[in-house]
C-alpha cells in the first residue's frame, strides 16, 4: 500500500510542476507580446504597468503550484538533505511569492487612490 501511495505522489508532484511550468509558460508569452506592442506604440503608464502587474499575477500563481508540489514531496523525502534542499526551495518560493504578492496589493492600492490636483 505504501508504494502505491508513493508512486501517486510522485506522479502527481510532476503533474503540479507541469502546471507550473504551464502556467509561468503563457504568462511569460502573454508578458512578451505585451511588452512588445507597448514598445512598439506608445502606452500610457497605465498600460504598460497592467502588463506587468499580469505577469506577475501569472508568476505568483506558478510560484503557488511550485510550493504545492514541494510541500507534497517532503511527505515522502527520507533523506534529511533532500528535505533540506526541499525545504530551502520552498523558503525561497514562498519569499518570492510574499514579496509579488505584496508588489501587486501596492500598485492595486496605488490604482485606486484619488489623482491628486496638479496645483497641489
Amino acid at each position: 500500500m505504501k508504494e502505491w501511495l508513493v508512486i501517486i505522489t510522485e506522479n502527481a508532484i510532476v503533474l503540479i510542476d507541469i502546471l507550473a511550468l504551464i502556467i509561468v509558460l503563457v504568462g511569460t508569452i502573454e508578458a512578451f507580446f505585451g511588452g512588445m506592442r507597448a514598445m512598439l506604440s506608445s502606452p500610457t503608464g497605465h498600460e504598460r504597468r497592467d502588463i506587468w502587474l499580469r505577469y506577475a499575477r501569472w508568476l505568483v500563481a506558478g510560484l503557488t503550484f511550485q510550493l504545492a508540489a514541494d510541500i507534497i514531496e517532503t511527505s515522502i523525502t527520507t533523506e534529511w538533505e533532500a528535505v533540506g534542499r526541499i525545504a530551502v526551495i520552498a523558503v525561497i518560493r514562498t519569499f518570492l511569492n510574499y514579496f509579488l504578492d505584496r508588489d501587486l496589493e501596492e500598485v492595486r492600492k496605488r490604482q485606486h487612490e484619488p489623482a491628486e490636483p496638479k496645483g497641489a
